[in-house]
């Protein structure tokens, strides 16, 4: 099989001179997944893919397309239409030419062999969530875990020429006790056999945290939010942050500048392709610009907007080394950990309130105002004078991101490492006290 770069390099090589910009991004997968279902492995997949994006421009015309191929002929099969298809675009907004090549600093110790060699064994793996979930008192569980090694590999038709290898880990686990459950996730580029116990030891504790139903009225609450809910939220926040989001009219960043306030001093979002320890790290982007690690809410205060050279040439600044050719985009994410000792001290400040562990359906019913609403999943947890007293059943935060942001007072000095289908953005998140968040009822 061909690397990323040499089949990035010989896609290349038939487009150039063709266009005034080339840029063929590759992305390999080798990859194995185990689902569980009523607490036994049910399947075991693997698969090896790879997928050619390409990039080519004439006359600030662009064309960009996505192919699940591995073969150079197939590409320029697909491409060979692509001059008479550019004669009949209209010129770019945003156009700006490929950056010319500029040093990078790669990174180091993406490969985790302990990953490779679970590749070959991932049982023994699951079988680790599993215990650790029915010590806890569940009696059954469902998820998925999944090792796998990929490799990014750019080149353009200016000179630049990048390769990156790196494993990854994402693990999920339902805990379940008669009609209640638990989740938790977990997403690294490492193996570490302690996270994964992790993963079902806080989904077997909150199915089984309490054996009591209470009652909800819809109003106003103070809310613990888990690492899971906050990478969720603070996914969409990221993606908002893109500076195509802003020109789109589908962020609540639209209003504000950098230099301006939008929350309390307590929350700071790093935007950070250099945590090598998250999924998405990377020392380049998309257009070959080197990553930094960066901002994006320092202290409460909007420092940047992520841009690639197209949005930062139309908007008068510098990439941030965010592209995605079309959207930027932040690669990993941090939520800056707060004082709190622990989820149970956490707790003791909350005294009254809910506590929410895991959330989906997030949707946005005003971009610009970030109005926004999420349902919880599940355990919801009523929490009177510091002490957990029942579970709530399905409800819904119903809110702004502005009050959330705001309102955000403390949080816990660990994070944890998320990465699932709600949080697609790898995260670093720590447990999270909002005051004054608003809470409905969800449809049945």
């Amino acid at each position: 099989m061909v690397t990323a770069l040499e089949l990035a390099e010989s896609v290349l090589k038939r487009l150039e001179g063709r266009f005034d910009d080339v840029a063929v991004l590759v992305r390999q997968r080798d990859c194995v997944m185990v689902k569980l279902w009523n607490t036994e492995p049910s399947v075991t997949q693997s698969w090896i893919d790879a997928k050619v994006s390409v990039l080519v421009s004439r006359n600030g015309r662009v064309f960009s397309t996505e192919l699940s191929v591995g073969d150079p002929d197939a590409v320029d099969n697909a491409l060979r239409n692509v001059g008479e298809i550019l004669t009949k675009l209209e010129p770019s907004e945003i156009y700006a030419p490929l950056p010319e090549p500029a040093e990078f600093k790669p990174l180091e110790g993406l490969v985790d062999q302990n990953v490779l060699k679970a590749m070959e064994e991932p049982g023994k793996y699951v079988e680790e969530m599993i215990d650790a979930a029915l010590k806890e008192g569940a009696e059954r569980v469902a998820g998925t875990l999944v090792f796998g090694r990929m490799a990014k590999a750019l080149a353009t038709n200016k000179g630049f020429r990048g390769m990156e290898e790196g494993t990854e880990v994402e693990a999920y686990l339902r805990a379940f006790k008669g009609e209640f459950s638990g989740h938790w996730a977990h997403g690294s580029r490492v193996l570490d056999v302690n996270a994964l116990r992790e993963v079902g030891r806080r989904a077997g504790m909150y199915a089984t945290i309490t054996n009591s139903k209470a009652d909800f009225t819809p109003g106003k609450y103070d809310v613990i939010l888990s690492p899971l809910v906050v990478g969720n939220l603070i996914d969409t926040i990221g993606w908002m942050a893109s500076a195509m989001a802003v020109m789109m009219g589908f962020s609540m960043f639209m209003k504000v500048k950098p230099g301006d306030k939008v929350g309390s001093e307590a929350v700071t979002i790093i935007d950070a392709p250099r945590d090598t320890e998250l999924a998405e790290s990377t020392a380049f982007d998309d257009e070959g610009v080197p990553t930094k690690d960066k901002p994006i809410i320092k202290n409460g205060v909007l420092v940047n907007i992520l841009h690639n050279t197209g949005t930062a040439k139309k908007m008068g600044t510098e990439s941030t080394g965010n592209a995605g050719w079309l959207f930027p985009t932040p690669w990993n994410l941090h939520v800056a950990p707060g004082n709190v000792k622990s989820e149970e001290e956490l707790i003791s400040e909350l005294r009254n309130g809910v506590i929410i562990t895991n959330n989906w359906y997030t949707r946005l019913q005003n971009y610009v105002e970030g109005i926004f609403s999420t349902v919880s999943r599940d355990a919801a947890l009523l929490v009177k004078n510091g002490e957990i007293v029942g579970h709530l059943g399905r409800i819904r935060i119903a809110d702004r991101f502005a009050n959330l942001l705001s309102n955000w007072e403390l949080a816990t000095k660990e994070t944890h490492k998320i990465r699932w289908w709600e949080v697609e953005t790898p995260t670093k998140a720590p447990y999270a006290l909002i005051r004054q968040v608003n809470l409905t009822k969800p449809p049945i």
